[in-house]
């Protein structure tokens, strides 16, 4: 059934500005890192992704509106107008280990599906920077359009960003065949962000071939990355897609042109 109401992107941006300026003064403190057991998604949660949610959740509320939610502290919430996708904060252990490397990422799709999404606000919150998209309008970071093949790097000078933490064997021994070849590899550790690094051009590739990333770290960025110009393939060389929901994992390959993905696919085809 088609869902006539969508949350429009000013509720997206409210929220991440909610969860700013609700996370200024407790991110990297004792409180702040307080342990409060396990979220839905299965990973631990600190108060930080808590009073995060909860204002994500409030903000939505205050609006009147009542789309189902997909977080990976809550789980699923039932709604009725169409679904919000919410990682408060990617990028946890940075946030509470003081590194300066974390967002707040929000998505709102018409469809349970990642090709669905039509809205999508990432906001680093170290540095207060704000990445929005609109499908079919473009990707924007503070109002000022951006696009993934803003500079011009090839070869040994691409800059290529991995997520690697508990990789298998198999997978480091691929990549490290494109470890080889670069001169310039980056590890963050905030899905989110990283994503949308590339959307504005400071990164030429994202790679992550664990089967770990969930749907809430990715639907946001997802949106930006494709506005942005850039693509995201599934490893078996196909436009990733897949369902929503705190549960929903996958791997990928993020790029910002096809010649950069033909030499990562050359590079790893021995895999």
């Amino acid at each position: 059934m088609q869902v006539k109401f969508v949350v429009p992107l000013e509720v997206l941006r409210e929220a991440c500005k909610e969860v700013y300026e609700t996370m200024l003064g407790l991110i990297g403190t004792p409180e702040g890192n307080q342990r409060l057991g396990i979220g839905a998604g299965g990973d631990l949660s600190r108060k930080i992704d808590i009073e995060a949610e909860e204002a994500v959740i409030r903000t939505v509320r205050r609006f009147g509106l009542c789309p189902t939610i997909f977080g990976e502290e809550c789980g699923t919430v039932s709604g009725k107008e169409g679904y919000l996708v919410i990682d408060p904060i990617d990028g946890t252990t940075n946030a509470a280990a003081g590194l300066p490397f974390y967002c707040c990422s929000l998505a709102y799709a018409s469809e349970n599906r990642l090709s669905s999404v039509v809205h999508a606000a990432v906001m680093d919150l170290f540095r207060g920077e704000l990445f929005v998209a609109t499908k079919n309008k473009g990707a924007y970071l503070n109002d000022v359009k951006i696009t993934a093949n803003s500079e011009d790097r090839k070869g040994s000078e691409l800059i290529v960003g991995m997520n690697i933490s508990r990789t298998s064997s198999h997978d480091i021994h691929a990549l490290s065949k494109l470890i080889k070849i670069s001169d310039h590899i980056r590890l963050f550790g905030a899905n989110a962000l990283e994503l949308c690094y590339l959307a504005k051009g400071s990164l030429d590739a994202y790679i992550d071939l664990r089967g770990k990333i969930r749907a809430t770290d990715m639907a946001a960025a997802y949106l930006i990355v494709r506005e942005a110009g850039g693509t995201i393939y599934s490893p078996k060389e196909q436009m990733l897609d897949a369902k929503l929901g705190a549960n929903s994992k996958m791997s990928f390959i993020a790029v910002k042109n096809s010649d950069v993905y033909d030499i990562i696919l050359k590079t790893l085809e021995t895999r």
